[in-house]
């Protein structure tokens, strides 16, 4: 049975292992390096083909997909699935980022392009590496990650200032109060920061407003 805690088994003496990860990151450059513009999905693998947020996530994959933007997308189910879904029967390229994990991540059938990752910082720089924008559809613990490390470099300038846009008011508003009343209010981050991120609900709206500010 592979070992489930990878971080930790790298000791001294196990240098092999960064050949494995050299492997990963190699097998991402050579599969996406002529993805063209793309655009990357997070969001909860919890949630079934009735929930409305599945559907909207479908809508907006497609509508995408039409305007000639490939979908980069976990690889897994619910939102994952559903946006991959909709990319791939809109005629799209639909890029499927899976990740081996010992619950809950099961590859969905509808992505055109299968990745399989181990090693979840492999993932996530493929994730920002051949993205123009980011979407955050509602989801738990692994959309947060995925959002904050795509907002943390921007605010550093490690990456350009692609779009990053919150599907759903009702969902972020919450995070985004806490932000300003807590992070911004103890300074912890400044007024411009907030500006790295868009609220919006809509899938037509959210694909104009991808289209104007990438040009495409």
């Amino acid at each position: 049975m592979e070992k489930q805690f990878l971080i930790d088994d790298l000791k001294l003496g196990e240098s092999w292992r960064l050949f494995k990860i050299m492997g990963e990151f190699v097998d991402g450059v050579e599969a996406l390096h002529d993805l063209g513009p793309a655009v990357s999905i997070f969001g909860t693998a919890r949630i079934k083909p009735d929930d409305p947020v599945y559907q909207k996530t479908e809508i907006l994959a497609s509508l995408l997909a039409k305007n000639n933007l490939a979908v980069i997308t976990g690889g897994g189910g619910g939102v994952m699935e559903a946006a991959n879904k909709g990319a791939a029967e809109a005629g799209g390229i639909s890029v499927g980022l899976n990740i081996h994990l010992p619950f809950e991540q099961v590859p969905n059938p509808y992505s055109n392009i299968k990745l399989e990752f181990k090693y979840f910082f492999i993932r996530k720089v493929m994730f920002i590496k051949y993205a123009k924008a980011y979407i955050a559809m509602p989801g738990g613990f692994g959309t947060m990650d995925e959002l904050f490390e795509v907002m943390t470099l921007i605010q550093t300038r490690r990456i350009k200032p692609f779009p990053i846009i919150l599907v759903g008011s009702d969902y972020w508003k919450g995070l985004i109060d806490w932000i300003k009343s807590t992070l911004l209010e103890d300074k912890h981050i400044s007024p411009a920061d907030l500006d790295i991120i868009q609220i919006m609900d809509e899938p037509a709206e959210i694909v104009k407003f991808i289209r104007k500010i990438l040009m495409v």
